[in-house]
């Protein structure tokens, strides 16, 4: 919105000194926020690297002992990742297996790519 100014006693309206920056799409960022809130954490991010690094998909139980914390911490990590779209689970028997999804990939890219390193 304009301001007004006053030049020789009369009102004048004068332009902003800049353009107002462009619209977000509100949608976009509510989801781009879960999904950097959910790497955003020591424990998460570990257990996203260590899915992404592994062959074929990670039990919990495995996730346990790699990373040292309980296996109701390792559960709530993972439903928070599966909840951004960062892992998907499949049952098998009474386990639970966990796998990267293709935007975990290109997200695990490209920060390796930022850093100039590749695991």
């Amino acid at each position: 919105m304009a301001e007004d100014a006053i030049v020789d006693g009369t009102a004048e309206e004068t332009a902003p000194c800049c353009t107002p920056p462009g619209d977000v799409d509100s949608d976009a960022m509510a989801t781009d926020l879960q999904v950097l809130t959910a790497m955003g954490n020591d424990t998460r991010y570990e257990l996203l690297r260590r899915i992404a690094n592994a062959d074929d998909g990670v039990c919990v139980c495995d996730l346990e002992a790699a990373v040292g914390v309980s296996q109701s911490a390792v559960s709530q990590a993972l439903s928070r990742l599966y909840t951004a779209q960062l892992v998907t689970r499949r049952k098998e028997g009474s386990w639970r297996y966990y796998e990267t999804t293709a935007t975990t990939s290109a997200i695990l890219e490209t920060l390796d790519d930022l850093r100039g390193t590749y695991e």
